[in-house]
């Protein structure tokens, strides 16, 4: 048996598209333009090219970007400002802070700053005790990709046993949250738990997010199950030169698994496409809500 390749690419273009037609809608019925802001301190190479990407892929969306560029210096408070005048701006219907911070900035406390109304990463403590709590709310973008990824292979998920690998606030609990609420017996697994292997094997969705490279062998893999890795890990492949590989050892698991995601092009891409789909959530969310008095 050779797995299915889940195309994350073709499907978050999708996903895309019918971001940018919501937003054309909004903005032809309302007058509406939803906006993302995007906050980046320092010099970091990696986060410069997200940004940048984020940036582009909301322009081309119909959407207003707004970047906010800031050397690594930048004090805490100077940055709570700032988080304070996006969030009073109209314009700004979504906010990001590009992460990792500075070890001088408390990541928390700026998170916590963040109108939970326009926190498109879904990072908030209230975003993310309404999504335990099943109640509408601002999804994580990477493990709401991971759920559209799945469901592009089964739409039932009902009753399927679900392992988590990795419990990161980021991926894997929210991860769970959405698996919980699709109706799967869900287990958070991580690098303590006794006999990973035989746990992960137990599962009819695999999804790995703990950010060990190949660390998910083909042995760990129940005939059939749908993987989902969403480790982005880059290793040296022996001649200088280095590659990008996932959680999971893709050429054992490829001929074991029923689907799964290649790294790159599985859930990277949809990472992005979520994020315009929560910034034309939060702009849709504007039209309803009550004003301040």
């Amino acid at each position: 048996m050779t797995a299915r390749i889940i195309d994350g690419k073709a499907i978050a273009a999708g996903v895309s598209r019918q971001a940018a037609a919501d937003a054309a809608r909004l903005k032809r019925t309302h007058g509406l333009t939803p906006g993302l802001a995007v906050v980046l301190i320092g010099d970091d190479s990696a986060s410069q090219v997200y940004v940048r990407n984020k940036a582009e892929a909301t322009r081309a969306a119909g959407m207003a970007s707004f970047v906010h560029r800031l050397p690594a210096s930048t004090a805490e408070t100077a940055l709570l400002e700032l988080i304070g005048d996006l969030n009073r701006a109209d314009a700004v219907h979504g906010i990001l802070v590009q992460l990792p911070l500075p070890s001088h900035i408390e990541a928390r406390r700026v998170l916590e700053a963040i109108d939970p109304a326009k926190d498109i990463d879904g990072f908030h403590p209230i975003n993310a005790g309404r999504l335990a709590l099943g109640e509408p709310a601002l999804v994580p973008c990477t493990p709401a990709g991971c759920l559209i990824l799945l469901q592009s292979v089964r739409s039932d998920l009902a009753g399927l046993e679900a392992v988590v690998i990795g419990r990161s606030t980021i991926v894997g609990k929210p991860m769970a949250q959405l698996l919980l609420q699709q109706h799967c017996t869900v287990t958070i697994a991580h690098s303590r738990t006794h006999d990973l292997a035989a746990v992960a094997r137990r599962a009819d969705i695999l999804v790995a997010a703990v950010g060990r490279a190949l660390m998910v062998r083909g042995d760990w893999i129940k005939p059939g199950a749908v993987v989902i890795d969403v480790g982005i890990n880059r290793i040296d492949q022996g001649d200088g030169k280095t590659r990008l590989v996932g959680d999971v050892a893709f050429a054992e698991a490829v001929g074991v698994a029923g689907a799964i995601t290649p790294v790159p092009g599985g859930v990277g891409p949809m990472t992005i496409a979520c994020l315009l789909r929560n910034t034309v959530r939060a702009a849709e969310a504007t039209i309803s809500a009550p004003t301040a008095s």
